[in-house]
C-alpha cells in the first residue's frame, strides 16, 4: 500500500495535480457560499414581506431552485444562459451554486425566524427598542443559533455538489481523481483517495462549527 501511495501520488507528482483540483473545489464552494448566503438572506426578507409582489416570487424561486437538479441547472447556465458570456466556467459554476444555495439558505432562515418566540420581540418593543433594533439584537441572534446546524449541513452538501463541475470543463478535485485513475489504471485506489479528501473537507467544516460553539460556551461561562 505504501509503495502504491508513493508510486502514484508522490513519484508521479499526482499530489500537485490533486492540490490544484482541491483549490478549484474550495474556491468555487467558498465563493458560492458567500454569494448564496447574502442572496438567501435577501430572498428570505422578500419571502417574509407583507407585499405579495415580493413574497410570491420569492416563494416560487425557493420552490423551483430547491427542486431542480444541480447538474442540470449547471448545464443550463453554462451551455444556454451564459453560452455567449465572457464569464469563465468557474464563475458560471459559482453563480449556479450560489443561486441554488440561496434557496436553501432563504428557507432555513425563514424556518428559524418562524420558530422564535414573538413574545421576546414584543417585550423588546415595549422597552423602547425600535423594530430594527428588536430584530437585529433579539430575533436575529437566536435565529442564527437555530439555523446553524442546518446551515452547517448546507455547506457540506455544497462542497459535495461541486463534484459535478467537471461536466462544464472545470478541472476540480473529482475530475482530477478521474484523470489520475485513467492514467494510472488504479481507479479503486484513486476513488478511495478522493473520498478521503472530501471527508476531510467535511470534517474541517464540522470542526470549525464545533470550535465556534466551544468559544461561544467559554464566553458565556466567563460572563
Amino acid at each position: 500500500m505504501f509503495d502504491k501511495i508513493y508510486d502514484i501520488l508522490i513519484a508521479g507528482e499526482a499530489w500537485m495535480t490533486i492540490l490544484n483540483g482541491l483549490w478549484a473545489t474550495v474556491k468555487i464552494s467558498a465563493l458560492a457560499l458567500l454569494l448564496g448566503t447574502l442572496l438567501g438572506a435577501l430572498i428570505c426578507a422578500f419571502r417574509r414581506s407583507k407585499y405579495s409582489f415580493l413574497k410570491y416570487p420569492a416563494a416560487a424561486y425557493i420552490s423551483i431552485l430547491r427542486g431542480s437538479p444541480v447538474l442540470l441547472l449547471l448545464m443550463l447556465m453554462y451551455y444556454v444562459v451564459f453560452a455567449e458570456s465572457p464569464l469563465s466556467a468557474e464563475m458560471v459554476a459559482v453563480v449556479t451554486f450560489a443561486l441554488n444555495t440561496a434557496a436553501y439558505v432563504a428557507e432555513l432562515l425563514r424556518s428559524a425566524l418562524d420558530a422564535l418566540d414573538v413574545g421576546q420581540v414584543e417585550a423588546a418593543r415595549t422597552l423602547g427598542f425600535s423594530k430594527q433594533e428588536a430584530f437585529s439584537l433579539i430575533a436575529l441572534p437566536q435565529a442564527m443559533q437555530i439555523a446553524k446546524p442546518v446551515y452547517q449541513s448546507t455547506i457540506v452538501n455544497l462542497i459535495q455538489w461541486t463534484s459535478v463541475v467537471g461536466y462544464v470543463t472545470i478541472t476540480d478535485l473529482t475530475r482530477v481523481i478521474n484523470n489520475i485513475s485513467a492514467r494510472t489504471m488504479q481507479p479503486l485506489f484513486m476513488i478511495i483517495v478522493g473520498i478521503i479528501i472530501y471527508l476531510m473537507l467535511s470534517y474541517a467544516v464540522n470542526g470549525l462549527f464545533a470550535l465556534h460553539n466551544l468559544r461561544r460556551k467559554q464566553k458565556g461561562g466567563n460572563k
